[in-house]
């Protein structure tokens, strides 16, 4: 199959920053993507409907012209965030998510819920809403080693939330394991996962390759060969509970290469091409469109594009970086080759 038709895809995860920063990559997810969940983890947390508001105005205000792309606005949950502000999201129309990281799980997370178990009225508003959580899988402690941190929350934490809360919508982000695979299969209608691409297609060896390569550091990190393989039959499964997610994070070149660098996988310049990579080498091309354009909009209750796209089988050079400010960006195959590309 050299080409490929389907329903306009929806990036359910995607980090698209702000101001110059958000002007510089926003026009990548725009061409491919009729929506997406925007994550709400900037310096300044949106912590509110109102502050998600002004978000997404400054979103539609540096649209590129002629394009037709919705945000869908997320509000991040702290300790303190209050069930009528559940409530003010929900009537407000433009909120379609909660999102929760462990205080101190990735990029801008200091603020994030020390305990879960403070949220309990707040989740109870959330089920009663039917507003979706959407949930960084991983605990922080430090005596988890690096590698088992998703697979201890859930453990820990999220099979006894859904248990607690059986009414409550959850979307497991970026899922990395075969263990966050099978518990998602096991779990009731309510709860669903992300994929990745860069899950998709690489394992832990990628960081290491020649040397550190911290342009493929992401949080939860990269995990072995069986657990790519096991994300690889969840995403060709057809199974309604997973579906695609980016979770593309961009930093400027020069705070991913240093001596801390930021997590995160930069991927909405190839957004559809990369998944059209895994699932192509997957022998599953007729599987793209449900993961891809179906089953997140079912999910979330939102009518199906009506809009198609042509995939096809046509190598492209991807460039070394990207502007990205006054600060530059590197995107995931830097200098190599991506072989599907948009008609």
């Amino acid at each position: 199959m050299d080409t490929i038709e389907i329903i306009q895809p929806d990036d359910w995860h995607v980090h698209l920053r702000d101001g110059d920063h958000m002007r510089a990559v926003l026009a990548h997810t725009a061409a491919r993507f009729g929506r997406a969940i925007v994550m709400p983890n900037l310096k300044l947390p949106v912590t509110s409907t109102e502050a998600a508001a002004r978000y997404r105005d400054r979103i539609l205000q540096v649209l590129p012209s002629g394009a037709r792309f919705e945000p869908l606005m997320s509000l991040y949950l702290t300790d303190n965030t209050r069930p009528d502000e559940i409530r003010r999201a929900r009537d407000a129309g433009f909120v379609h998510a909660v999102k929760y990281y462990p205080a101190g799980a990735t990029t801008n997370s200091d603020s994030g819920v020390t305990d879960i178990v403070r949220c309990a009225d707040t989740l109870e508003a959330m089920a009663e809403a039917g507003m979706p959580l959407l949930v960084h899988g991983e605990v922080t402690d430090p005596q988890v080693d690096v590698f088992d941190r998703e697979r201890v929350f859930l453990e820990r934490t999220l099979g006894a939330l859904v248990q607690r809360l059986p009414r409550l919508r959850i979307v497991l982000e970026h899922i990395t394991t075969a263990e966050a695979a099978a518990f998602v299969r096991a779990a009731p209608e309510n709860v669903a996962a992300t994929i990745t691409a860069h899950h998709l297609l690489l394992n832990r060896n990628a960081i290491f390759q020649g040397g550190v390569r911290p342009h493929h550091y992401c949080l939860p990190v990269l995990k072995r060969e069986r657990h790519r393989q096991a994300l690889v039959e969840a995403a060709i499964s057809g199974s309604p509970k997973f579906f695609l997610g980016t979770d593309s994070a961009p930093h400027a070149r020069h705070t991913k290469e240093n001596d801390c660098g930021c997590a995160g996988v930069y991927t909405a310049h190839a957004g559809i091409e990369l998944y059209a990579e895994a699932f192509d080498a997957a022998g599953a091309l007729d599987r793209l469109e449900g993961f891809a354009s179906l089953h997140g909009a079912d999910f979330y209750g939102l009518p199906r594009n009506t809009r198609r796209i042509v995939l096809e089988r046509r190598p492209w050079s991807v460039p070394q970086e990207y502007a990205y400010g006054e600060h530059r960006l590197v995107p995931m195959r830097a200098g190599g080759d991506i072989g599907w590309a948009i008609a």
